[in-house]
């Protein structure tokens, strides 16, 4: 009766996980379309249509295909990026609150890419790939940081520790990026602020193909990981009971999520609170399990940045503001209302 009982559940939380996942689907469609028709110069659905048939004016062809999709998509991999990271970031840590940015993962990568333009010229076509890199390479270093001072010997990783020694790491590497952003020339200074207000400046197909392969690899190995993520988020003692090997699950985890928002953060900037906001969304709406809650906060966060783009581009035309200001208007109020929802 009870093994019924609990098929009769998992099928139901299965169903329920398909449903949420198409209504996100058709959703990220729609804010697609309209992102497309969105912008200083206005294209007709119509004439979306034909030019994506290839029926329309070379101009139409130009900005759909040269500057409109390329950052449409761009948007919609950032999102999704972000989202899987603070997902392996929250179960990992046993805490909704946690994220790549609050852990400090965030500002790692950006130290690497201030000093990447401190020395580098932006406009370098080798730039474009090297950037990810760069901005792995930093959230690397960040990252194992925070492993040192949050592991204790007989212990192992605490969680809360980790978030404390995160939020230590991201205040003085922020410190000593505004000492470097004071030896930037007036046009590196401009691109670096506008960076760090998380625009998602990769406007061409070359910066979906930087960062592409990265999520590529790194989904289906999060995804082929999440019984392990299950388990660890149940508590070490837990989790070796289930035959977890913790440390090494840990291990390769937390390098997934760093790759993640490293190679997001070279692409899009500082984007604040995707990795916040849409796991926990995606977790109300699917349940903890991670089978489900990892492709569905890569819905969410897909969903997320596409929208906050389109309103970045449209709020104050002909000019625009960096989605991720919008992104921290919608992110910061439910920040301070998961906080005091927290025990």
């Amino acid at each position: 009766m009870d093994t019924l009982f609990i098929t009769a559940t998992e099928q139901r939380r299965k169903k329920r996980a398909i449903l949420v996942m198409s209504v996100l689907s058709a959703m990220i469609v729609i804010s697609f379309i309209i992102s497309m028709n969105t912008g200083f110069i206005r294209l007709a659905p119509l004439d979306v249509v034909r030019t994506l048939f290839g029926a329309g004016t070379d101009k139409q062809e130009l900005i759909l295909f040269d500057f409109r999709l390329p950052r449409i998509v761009v948007s919609i991999l950032i999102g999704a990026g972000f989202a899987v990271s603070g997902c392996i970031i929250q179960g990992l840590s046993r805490n909704p609150l946690a994220d790549p940015g609050l852990l400090g993962i965030n500002a790692g990568a950006g130290l690497a890419v201030i000093l990447f333009i401190s020395f580098y010229p932006t406009t370098e076509k080798g730039s474009i790939f090297l950037m990810p890199f760069l901005a792995l390479l930093g959230a690397s270093l960040t990252a194992l940081l925070i492993f040192v001072l949050s592991y204790k010997r007989h212990r192992g990783l605490m969680p809360t520790r980790m978030i404390l020694a995160g939020i230590a790491v991201a205040a003085g590497i922020s410190a000593v990026m505004q000492i470097l952003i004071l030896r930037l020339t007036p046009e590196k200074y401009q691109f670096f602020a506008v960076w760090m207000a998380g625009s998602i400046w990769g406007t061409n197909w070359k910066y979906v193909l930087a960062l592409l392969p990265w999520l590529i690899l790194i989904f289906p190995f999060v995804q082929y990981k999440a019984k392990a993520l299950n388990a660890l988020n149940l508590g070490d003692q837990m989790a070796i009971g289930l035959g977890a090997q913790v440390n090494k699950e840990r291990a390769w985890l937390l390098t997934a999520s760093v790759a993640l928002a490293g190679s997001c953060v070279a692409v899009g900037g500082g984007i604040g609170f995707v990795g916040l906001i849409a796991p926990h969304l995606a977790r109300r709406l699917v349940g903890p399990q991670h089978q489900v809650l990892l492709p569905s906060s890569a819905f969410v966060g897909a969903l997320v940045v596409i929208v906050a783009d389109t309103l970045a581009r449209w709020a104050f035309q002909p000019n625009e503001i960096p989605a991720g200001i919008v992104v921290a208007v919608i992110g910061a109020p439910y920040f301070l209302y998961l906080l005091s929802r927290s025990k």
